[in-house]
């Protein structure tokens, strides 16, 4: 039936993704691995060249109204999915933050725990914790989510619970998972697969 099929779905999306800082490499079993990781307490910082700096917890997060997008989310390792996320609008996160005119870009930091992320220890050789930027353009386009949850159920942690950024026209790379920190800058900030193979990305 129809909730058998989405079931299906929900068990597929959330079986086949990667979370480095779990499990590096081609990590399909990302959700075996996940048991200490915790995604309470949470804060995110907000940061950098904006005139309202603060620190949202999950009250504050949920306190947005929520909506669901159905994306089609793509990964360089070319295989694609179609997602009902659930969320809202990164822009209306930036609106409150007030970004100074100065202000041109957006960088996100994720959580970085290397007692619960073994990925940290096992893969030395990054530049933990993952970070990841959009110009401000990009950031405040209508498209671009602060997602919460999945399926119409709460963001697992290999889809980078609490809270993950979803933007539909870049590669997965570019939607960072479990982000703690938003910080705006003038100057474009380095990324994290940049920093590790300038080669590639």
């Amino acid at each position: 039936g129809r909730r058998g099929g989405a079931q299906c779905l929900l068990t597929l999306a959330t079986t086949h993704n990667n979370f480095y800082e779990v499990l590096p490499g081609y990590a399909l079993a990302v959700y075996k691995r996940i048991g200490d990781f915790s995604v309470e307490p949470l804060q995110v910082k907000v940061t950098g060249l904006c005139h309202n700096p603060m620190t949202l917890d999950l009250d504050d997060l949920f306190a947005f109204a929520h909506e669901e997008r159905l994306y089609h989310f793509r990964c360089v390792e070319r295989w694609a999915m179609n997602i009902p996320w659930s969320g809202f609008p990164l822009a209306e996160l930036i609106k409150r933050a007030d970004p100074k005119r100065e202000a041109r870009f957006v960088r996100f930091i994720s959580k970085s725990d290397p007692a619960t992320m073994p990925g940290l220890r096992n893969a030395k050789g990054y530049d933990w914790p993952y970070h990841e930027a959009l110009r401000l353009d990009e950031a405040t386009n209508q498209l671009a989510m602060v997602v919460t949850g999945v399926y119409g159920k709460p963001l697992p942690v290999q889809h980078g619970a609490p809270i993950r950024i979803i933007v539909p026209w870049k590669y997965g790379y570019k939607n960072p998972k479990s982000v703690v920190q938003i910080d705006f800058t003038h100057r474009e900030p380095m990324t994290f697969w940049k920093a590790a193979q300038p080669h590639e990305y």
